[in-house]
């Protein structure tokens, strides 16, 4: 295994019964990067991610997280890692000082070590707001950021952020993941999870989880050559009925992937010839332009495509 790893998983799996929720998992994580799990609900990421952080033991295979593993029941682990859920983790009926202190007591922190620590976080997340704050009254995005500084109280090497921006407004999502990539600009490693397209494409790598399996994991252009090795056609029938051509398009030689994006249509294709093919019989008030495909194209193929 390679010892400059923040993460190192071997065959990770975990059974509740006769239900198995992570199967056969394996990847690495370089330090200082932004690794994103991608995969609709149910794929197996919280589970993954909770095993990682030594909340879960897993059922078979091994992992080193920041060169520790479960030897000790995850207790070292926990001590080097952060773990911001997907669900907001801060009381509402506490102020702001009161959610952090009793995150620095649940750490065992020493009180001079975490007023530093909230001094330096207070200024990454550029929080101005009074400590006597209660935190029901703070907008949503400056909640999660402060969930964030709370999951990062004791300096942890690696971050683990579940679906962090789920409900906030897209500003703040925005202003969330520059957060993420100041705390990657300072050594930490950060694991995320997202149902954003938008987000996940500013990871560095991404695991695309389905069904409790890794079907697929690189860079986001690397995941969209894969998924994509030939051209991607964007269909506009202008308002008319498209739906005899797309009929007779499902079953044309070479056609990778075809699906609905709002108005229009993407038709993904193993070569230009069978592209051309296929499209000879386009009608004439339709409009057809060479596209790139996204992450949600790539999602559309490997997730939903299996599952159809």
């Amino acid at each position: 295994m390679n010892s400059s790893a923040a993460l190192q998983v071997k065959g990770l799996s975990i059974k509740f019964g006769d239900f198995t929720a992570v199967d056969d998992v394996s990847f690495s994580v370089e330090r200082g990067e932004i690794f994103g799990f991608l995969g609709a609900n149910g794929a197996g990421k919280t589970t993954t991610i909770r095993m990682l952080c030594g909340l879960l033991l897993p059922t078979s295979g091994s992992a080193l997280v920041g060169g520790l593993g479960f030897g000790d029941g995850g207790a070292g682990i926990k001590k080097i890692v952060g773990y911001m859920s997907q669900k907001f983790t801060l009381y509402n009926d506490l102020t702001v000082g009161e959610n952090l202190d009793f995150a620095a007591g649940l750490r065992k922190l020493d009180p001079a070590y975490a007023k530093k620590r909230r001094r330096e976080l207070f200024e990454l997340i550029a929080f101005d707001k009074p400590l006597s704050s209660p935190v029901a009254s703070l907008p949503g995005g400056v909640k999660q950021e402060l969930a964030l500084a709370a999951a990062m109280l004791h300096d942890p090497e690696i971050v683990f952020l579940d679906e962090p921006t789920s409900g906030v407004a897209p500003a703040s999502r925005a202003r969330f993941w520059t957060l993420i990539r100041r705390i990657t600009g300072l050594g930490k490693t950060v694991i995320v999870t997202t149902h954003y397209m938008d987000e996940a494409e500013q990871c560095g790598r991404i695991a695309l989880m389905r069904a409790g399996r890794l079907i697929a994991l690189g860079s986001p252009d690397e995941l969209k050559k894969s998924a994509f090795p030939g051209p991607m056609a964007e269909l506009d029938f202008r308002g008319g009925d498209a739906s005899a051509f797309i009929t007779g398009l499902e079953k044309a030689a070479g056609l990778l992937e075809l699906s609905p994006q709002g108005m229009r249509w993407h038709a993904a294709f193993g070569d230009k010839a069978s592209m051309d093919a296929a499209l000879a019989g386009l009608p004439a008030a339709a409009s057809v332009s060479l596209v790139k495909p996204s992450l949600e194209d790539v999602f559309i193929r490997l997730v939903e495509g299996a599952e159809r």
